[in-house]
C-alpha cells in the first residue's frame, strides 16, 4: 500500500507542478464550472431565512437547536446530571461492568437472541470493539477541535460581540444531549466483522434501527444519502479546507508572499498526504493511537496559553464576563441586536462541535463496550470540551485583549486565525509560532479522523474489500495535495454544504430512535446502580 501511495504521488507530481505554473487559469476554471454545477445545492443547504432587514438565519440551525433542546428534555437533562458519570467512564471506573479490565477484548461469543436489539453491541465473533472509551473520545474530538475553535470564535465575537460567547456556551451544553443520542445509537447498531473491524455510524443505525420500527425503506434511503454526504464532506471540509488553511498560516508566519514556501503549496500537501497516508492505512486503531496523543497535548497547550493571557490581565476578567452577560441580552452597536448575537453564538457552536450532524458517532461506534449508552455518555463530553472550554477560552482572550471590533470583522477564516494569533501575541510574543504548529496538528488530526468517517460511508456504498479501501484512501491523500495547492472556493463550499446536509437524514433517525436510546440508558444506569449496591 505504501509503495502504491508513493508511486501515485510520483505520477501526480508533474500534474501538480503544471497546475502550479498555471494556477490562476486552472483554479478559476475549475472553481467557476464546479460552482455553476453545484451552486443550487450549496444555496439550498445554507439558505438563510430572513427575519428582519438585518437578521437572517440558516435554516439548518433550527433542526440542530430544536433537536438538542428536545433531547435535553426527553433524557431529563442527561447533559448535566450525567456529566460526572461520563468522566468516570473515561477514567475506567466502570470497566468491570464490561467483564474485563483495562479495555481488553473479552473472548466470548454472544448467546444473545433478542432480534429487537443488535447482538453486535454485545459480542460478535468474540469481539466488542477496537478502541478504548478515551481513544474513541479523542478520535472524535480530533475532527471537531481545530479551526472552528480558533477562526470560528473570532468571527462570532467580531460580528456578534462578546455576548455571542454566552450563546455559544448554551449551544455547547445543549449539543451534549444530541451527541449522547447519536453515539449511543452508533454503538447499538454497529456491525463488527469477523476480524474485529467495526463498521458503524448513521448509515447503520438508520438502516437497522428504522427497520426494527417497520420503516426499513425509509432507513435505507436516509442511510445512502448520509453516506454520500459524509464522503463529500470528508474530501472537502474534512480534508481540503483543513490543509489549505494550515498552509496559508504556515506561509504567512514564514513571510507571506516573500516566504520560501510561496508557490509551493503542493509540496506542503505532499508531505501532509504522506503523513496522513501512513496513519490512515492502519485504520481506526492507528488513528486512535495518534489522536489520543495529539489532541490532549494540543488542547492542553492551547488552553494553558489562553489561561496565561487571561490571568496576565486578571483585572479585566470581571469586565469580560460582564461584557459577555450584558452583550448576550442587551448588546449595543451590534447589527441585529440580541437576536443577531444569539444567532452568531449558536451558529458558530454548531459549526464547531457538529452535534446532531452524525459524524462523531462513526468514531465512537468503534469503542470496546457491551453497553451502548456507556459510549453515549462519553460522547456528551465532546461538545463540553470543544465548545464550552476551548471556544470560551478563545473568546475570553479576544475580549480581554481588545481584539473584538464588530465594525471590522474578519472576512474569512484565514483572517480570523490571524486575528486570534495577534490577540495571543499581545501577551505571548512567540505564541503565533505555537499557534501555527497547533493549527497544523489540528488540521492533521481532523484529516485523519475525517478520512475514517468518509471511509465508513465509502464501504457502506461500495463494499468492504481491500480494493475499495485502498481506492478511497489513495483518493483522500490526493485531495490533501490538491487542497494545499489550489484555491477552490466552490469545491470547499460544496463540501461544507454536504457536511451540514448530513444533519437531515441523521436528525430524522435520532428523533425516531430516541426511545431505543432511553432503553439503553436505563440498562446501563441499572448496571451501575447494581454495582454500587
Amino acid at each position: 500500500m505504501k509503495k502504491y501511495l508513493l508511486s501515485l504521488f510520483a505520477l501526480a507530481y508533474p500534474l501538480f507542478t503544471f497546475a502550479q505554473d498555471n494556477e490562476q487559469s486552472i483554479d478559476q476554471i475549475i472553481d467557476e464550472k464546479f460552482g455553476d454545477a453545484t451552486g443550487w445545492f450549496v444555496q439550498a443547504v445554507f439558505y438563510q431565512i430572513p427575519f428582519t432587514d438585518t437578521i437572517s438565519v440558516y435554516w439548518v440551525l433550527f433542526p440542530l437547536i430544536i433537536g438538542a433542546i428536545y433531547f435535553t428534555i426527553y433524557f431529563n437533562f442527561i447533559n448535566f446530571r450525567g456529566f460526572f458519570t461520563s468522566v468516570n467512564i473515561v477514567r475506567g471506573k466502570y470497566d468491570d461492568l464490561e467483564g474485563r479490565e483495562n479495555h481488553k477484548v473479552e473472548l466470548e461469543k454472544s448467546s444473545f437472541t433478542d432480534e429487537d436489539d443488535n447482538p453486535d453491541t454485545i459480542r460478535v465473533e468474540g469481539h466488542e470493539g477496537e478502541v478504548s472509551h478515551f481513544q474513541a473520545l479523542t478520535a472524535a474530538l480530533s475532527a471537531t477541535v481545530g479551526l472552528g475553535n480558533i477562526a470560528g470564535v473570532a468571527i462570532a465575537v467580531s460580528i456578534g460581540g462578546a455576548g455571542a460567547t454566552f450563546w455559544m456556551i448554551i449551544a455547547g451544553f445543549l449539543g451534549m444531549a444530541s451527541k449522547f443520542v447519536e453515539c449511543t445509537l452508533g454503538v447499538k447498531y454497529r456491525d463488527i466483522a469477523e476480524d474485529g473491524t467495526v463498521y458503524g455510524g448513521p448509515m447503520y443505525y438508520l438502516t437497522k434501527g428504522l427497520k426494527s420500527k417497520g420503516m426499513g425503506g425509509l432507513g435505507k434511503v436516509l442511510a445512502v444519502l448520509f453516506a454520500i454526504f459524509v464522503i463529500g464532506g470528508s474530501f472537502g471540509g474534512g480534508n481540503m479546507f483543513q490543509v489549505n488553511q494550515a498552509f496559508q498560516l504556515v506561509e504567512n508566519i514564514t513571510g507571506g508572499e516573500q516566504s520560501f514556501l510561496h508557490g509551493y503549496g503542493w509540496a506542503f500537501g505532499v508531505v501532509m498526504a504522506i503523513l496522513v497516508g501512513i496513519v490512515i492505512i492502519g485504520g481506526i486503531k492507528k488513528i486512535a493511537k495518534v489522536t489520543d496523543k495529539i489532541v490532549p497535548f494540543m488542547v492542553a497547550i492551547y488552553v494553558a496559553a489562553a489561561l496565561f493571557v487571561i490571568f496576565s490581565k486578571f483585572d479585566m476578567i470581571g469586565s469580560a464576563f460582564a461584557a459577555i452577560w450584558n452583550g448576550a441580552f442587551s448588546p449595543e452597536g451590534i447589527a441585529g441586536g440580541a437576536v443577531g448575537v444569539l444567532i452568531q453564538g449558536f451558529r458558530r457552536a454548531a459549526f464547531s462541535n457538529e452535534a446532531g450532524i452524525g459524524s462523531a458517532s462513526i468514531a465512537h461506534s468503534a469503542v470496546k463496550t457491551k453497553y451502548a449508552a456507556s459510549e453515549g455518555m462519553v460522547a456528551l463530553l465532546e461538545p463540553f470540551i470543544d465548545t464550552v472550554i476551548v471556544c470560551t477560552m478563545t473568546a475570553l482572550v479576544l475580549i480581554i485583549t481588545g481584539f473584538v471590533d464588530p465594525l471590522n470583522p474578519p472576512a474569512n477564516d484565514a483572517q480570523a486565525i490571524l486575528l486570534t494569533s495577534s490577540a495571543f501575541e499581545s501577551s505571548i510574543s512567540w505564541f503565533p509560532y505555537v499557534l501555527t504548529v497547533a493549527v497544523v496538528l489540528f488540521a492533521f488530526s481532523s484529516m485523519i479522523s475525517w478520512s475514517y468517517y468518509g471511509f465508513q460511508g465509502w464501504t457502506y456504498l461500495f463494499g468492504r474489500s481491500k480494493k475499495t479501501e485502498y481506492t478511497y484512501k489513495v483518493i483522500f491523500c490526493i485531495f490533501v495535495i490538491i487542497g494545499a495547492a489550489a484555491s477552490l472556493g466552490s469545491v470547499i463550499g460544496f463540501s461544507d454544504a454536504m457536511v451540514f446536509a448530513m444533519m437531515v437524514p441523521n436528525m430524522v433517525g435520532l428523533i425516531l430512535l430516541a426511545p431505543k436510546v432511553k432503553e439503553e440508558l436505563n440498562k446501563y444506569m441499572s448496571a451501575i446502580k447494581a454495582r454500587k449496591s
